[in-house]
């Protein structure tokens, strides 16, 4: 931006609250911000020492800024969360991590009710939904724990129909057999409804109830059942004793902040009818250097880049300013319809759960940095080896997977000075070329990968092609048709019986070379080329697993559920209608000549 332009706009900026654009030299958005006052929080940028990188590459790719004016910074604040989920900019934090939080689910049947988990919370509308857990492993666990507590059953409503015997999850004691009648709708019912206070937190009326039950079966002489209640109650207490922080009540989300080296980390720990479900690290790129600012942008992104449900109470490690506080309620009310609190100062239960957030916040923080260490190390290995002038920053790998020329996919996986780099990982899914043509599809993809390069895709130092001399020829073609001459291309050819530690690199001058087995510098390099092998096969197996549930009758127009029935049936199956001719498919039945020419065309 030219100084004149420049002076311009700062003059005219407002001093009401909004959101500011950041735009670059084709116009797209670089930076989307809100702020109390545009007029100082735009011109912050340019009049402040800046020390932070980021924002000085931020800097330097502004070409123009747009505004946005709103009545409040609430509004301000809706406003710019809803431009940057719609607009993704380059250089604001973005929480790939967008999928929808595990529950644990009880259904709604009368009889013998199923425990599971589901994605999101409103996938079951009836019956009971607990939660989120902050992951699947974290319900699992818990699945397991009531297993051994309840034994309500966890199997689906189909093998659970169609039992005739007890199953080994009866055998181990994980289940009473409600399949098959060896236990009543009323103990069941209870065994439920023991569940259900478990998972709400109302351990203490859990415990009385058991005790209640335990004496009274106990007093009839059934001292069976009171053997199962004293063994809930025994394994309930256990299980309370190693909770480290556990009470009668609450609901809250706890963020903690940690810093090291100018690298940031926020902790989430989740908290739901009194007990600690788990947590989740994440690392912000900020650049922000106080920590009451990092943790409010952070809380904007968070809660209107996820999908998730809201507690009662947002409890942070530090204190917001007033402002920010109400600003963040209000929009949050808003937003999700129920008034949530954000405090700081706590104390018993809650000041227990801060603790424990900060706690795992640091720990997080010292496992990055370890490993930000050891990747930083094999990068300057992989300099010396390469003969390069600076460690890498950015690594590409490339990888095809496909079964025998079926679902092709190519995978993109990127690494930097930090390690993986996963919200960059790309996939490409290769059509219109012959089955089995690794080169063709290397081709496509690094095509489609490098006709166009964004500030969110920049060039790679190096890129990896997993594949022989064949692939690394075909990469350097399509980077010389493209006019890129400034990544290094690599090629990683497997060794003898494909064993790990024999890999061969080539390079495009011809030469090759061979690192020694305990070589830093090879293992990032077989790191690298494991991943995107990962990467491209996984995905492959999906799009070849959704294929062969899916018929590809079912994409001809006109061929409803009875005709495709019918051609099936007259040819024996799906094989004997590929091969049949237009003439023998108008002889089906309901067919007619003008469909029988529809589907031989679509399926040829």
């Amino acid at each position: 931006m030219t100084t004149d332009k420049l002076s311009a706009i700062l003059v005219t900026l407002p001093t009401l609250p909004g959101v500011y654009r950041m735009l670059g030299e084709q116009g797209n958005v670089l930076y989307v911000g809100k702020a109390k006052s545009l007029k100082s929080r735009v011109s912050s940028y340019f009049y402040k020492n800046i020390s932070h990188p980021k924002t000085q590459a931020l800097v330097a790719k502004i070409c123009d800024i747009e505004l946005t004016i709103t009545t409040s910074e609430t509004e301000a604040l809706l406003l710019e969360q809803n431009l940057i989920k719609t607009l993704k900019p380059p250089f604001n934090i973005l929480l790939r991590d967008d999928k929808s939080y595990p529950y644990i689910a009880i259904s709604d049947d009368k009889i013998y009710p199923r425990i599971s988990w589901q994605r999101g919370k409103h996938k079951q509308p009836q019956g009971h939904v607990f939660g989120p857990y902050p992951n699947s492993q974290a319900v699992h666990e818990s699945l397991l724990l009531l297993q051994k507590l309840f034994q309500v059953r966890q199997c689906d409503d189909s093998t659970f129909k169609n039992r005739d015997r007890p199953c080994m999850q009866y055998q181990i004691k994980r289940c009473r057999a409600p399949c098959v009648g060896l236990i009543s709708p009323e103990d069941y019912a209870q065994d439920v409804e023991s569940t259900v206070r478990f998972l709400t937190g109302k351990n203490s009326e859990l415990q009385q109830g058991l005790i209640q039950k335990m004496e009274q079966a106990s007093a009839q002489l059934e001292f069976e059942a009171a053997v199962v209640y004293r063994d809930q109650l025994s394994a309930l207490r256990q299980i309370q004793a190693q909770q480290s922080v556990y009470c009668q009540q609450g609901e809250a989300d706890i963020f903690a902040v940690a810093v090291q080296s100018g690298l940031w980390c926020v902790h989430l720990l989740f908290v739901r009818g009194g007990r600690v479900l788990g947590g989740k690290s994440y690392f912000p790129e900020t650049t922000e250097s106080e920590s009451d600012k990092v943790l409010c942008e952070f809380l904007a992104s968070f809660y209107w880049q996820q999908s998730r449900d809201l507690p009662k109470e947002i409890i942070t490690s530090q204190t917001l300013t007033v402002d920010d506080s109400v600003c963040l309620e209000q929009a949050l009310k808003q937003s999700y319809g129920q008034k949530i609190t954000i405090k700081s100062h706590v104390k018993e239960d809650r000041a227990a759960w801060l603790a424990l957030a900060q706690l795992n916040a640091v720990e997080a923080l010292k496992a990055r940095l370890a490993n930000k260490v050891q990747v930083t190390a094999r990068l300057a290995a992989l300099q010396q080896v390469l003969g390069l002038d600076a460690p890498p920053q950015r690594l590409e790998c490339f990888d095809i997977s496909h079964t025998q020329g079926e679902a092709t996919v190519a995978s993109c996986v990127v690494f930097d000075s930090q390690g993986a780099k996963k919200r960059d990982y790309r996939h490409f899914l290769i059509k219109d070329i012959i089955g089995g043509d690794d080169y063709a599809a290397m081709e496509q993809a690094l095509t489609r990968r490098f006709s166009k390069v964004t500030i969110d895709s920049p060039l790679p130092d190096i890129l990896l092609i997993d594949g022989g001399k064949g692939q690394l020829s075909q990469a350097k073609r399509v980077l010389a048709s493209l006019n890129i001459q400034s990544v290094l291309l690599v090629g990683v050819s497997k060794g003898e019986g494909r064993k790990a530690g024999l890999e061969t690199l080539h390079f495009v001058n011809g030469d090759t070379l061979q690192l020694a087995t305990d070589a830093i510098a090879l293992h990032v390099i077989q790191y690298i080329r494991d991943e995107a092998h990962r990467f491209a096969i996984t995905k492959h197996r999906a799009k070849r697993d959704k294929t062969h549930r899916t018929s590809p009758l079912e994409a001809i127009p006109r061929l409803g559920v009875k005709r495709r029935r019918e051609l099936l049936n007259h040819f024996g199956g799906l094989q004997g209608v590929l091969t049949a001719s237009i003439k023998e498919l108008a002889a089906v039945p309901s067919i007619g000549l003008a469909l029988a020419e529809t589907i031989y065309a679509i399926l040829h």
